[in-house]
């Protein structure tokens, strides 16, 4: 069974859409094998930084695989039961455009008047 799940084992990540599941390459299998060594399941809470980072990066660049690709049979290494947060950097603030501003004036002029 360990040779299935490193040849050809999927990650499941349960989602609120409901399960969902990712093929990793060789190397991110070899981790999860790693990481999933005494459970099947695990909390994304129970997870570190780094291993939060590796999976969200798992699942941004990969991407979910459809079910009805035949993925259905793949063996299963683990079960992640939430997908973890993704940290929201800050958006340089943006200063409005010239061409809102004087809308904005000539709105309020045209009120005024």
């Amino acid at each position: 069974m360990w040779t299935e799940k490193l040849s050809h084992g999927v990650l499941r990540v349960l989602t609120p859409l409901g399960a969902r599941y990712l093929k990793p390459s060789l190397f991110q299998r070899f981790y999860l094998l790693w990481l999933f060594r005494n459970f099947r399941t695990l909390p994304a809470k129970v997870l570190n930084r780094r291993q939060l980072r590796f999976i969200d990066g798992m699942c941004s660049r990969r991407g979910f695989v459809p079910l009805s690709a035949g993925w259905e049979d793949a063996p299963v290494i683990g079960t992640l039961e939430q997908r973890p947060v993704i940290e929201n950097r800050p958006s340089p603030e943006r200063r409005p455009s010239a061409t809102v501003s004087d809308a904005v004036r000539f709105a309020a002029n045209s009120r005024q008047g």
